[in-house]
């Protein structure tokens, strides 16, 4: 068929129906492009923010964790106690109470089972903290407000009074420790600059070990 110059013209200008549908084609896939380009980053930043939100609640985990720990005086990871309750524990066996469990504490623990008829394990259950006296709730010993023989020995000793001392300056505080024995149950420096509770404890830790004989007079 014949077509004239303004046909030509024409189909130049317009283009030619393959052409049309490759400009559409092109058209379609940068929009689709753009739109994966887009959710992408959506997916991106609502990651990022996820992730910041978690480490924030980690953050804040650790630190109720840190909290939590410092009221109970720093518990020791797998105890489940207290330094200061191990610290009491190690007190109670006469063994130096620096509130680590090592193996003198667990060596320490299991001569007390045995010696008590408990399972010997090394571990700090409740029935043995309760043999040894020891309450963690409130890190008292037991035994020093329940034995009568500790109340009747400190009466005898001081009068019960936590900052006595002996006329030769030989003993010391509520028992009357020497400083010697007040070393082997676990003490530091001088009975009379120790509370009473720790007193207590230490007190009865040497009548667990040692019966009355550290007290032959008042014992």
């Amino acid at each position: 068929m014949f077509r004239s110059d303004d046909d030509l013209s024409a189909t130049a200008a317009v283009g030619s129906p393959d052409d049309a549908r490759e400009l559409a084609f092109r058209r379609s896939l940068r929009g689709s492009r753009a739109r994966r380009a887009a959710a992408a980053l959506r997916r991106r930043r609502a990651l990022r923010n996820r992730g910041s939100a978690f480490v924030a609640a980690a953050g804040l985990l650790i630190l109720s964790a840190g909290a939590v720990a410092n009221s109970t005086g720093g518990a020791v990871a797998g105890t489940g106690l207290s330094r200061d309750t191990i610290s009491a524990v190690q007190a109670a066996l006469g063994i130096e109470a620096d509130g680590v469990i090592g193996k003198a504490t667990r060596r320490a623990v299991r001569r007390f089972q045995r010696s008590h008829e408990l399972k010997v394990d090394g571990r700090l259950g409740m029935r043995t903290l309760r043999a040894l006296g020891i309450d963690p709730s409130n890190l008292g010993v037991v035994s020093a407000s329940l034995d009568p023989r500790l109340a009747a020995i400190a009466q005898c000793e001081s009068g019960g009074d936590p900052k006595a001392q002996s006329p030769d300056g030989r003993y010391h505080g509520k028992y009357q420790f020497s400083l010697p024995t007040w070393r082997t149950v676990g003490g530091r420096g001088n009975p009379i600059n120790a509370s009473e509770a720790e007193q207590d404890r230490r007190a009865a830790a040497l009548l667990r070990r040692d019966g009355t004989k550290p007290w032959p007079v008042c014992g």
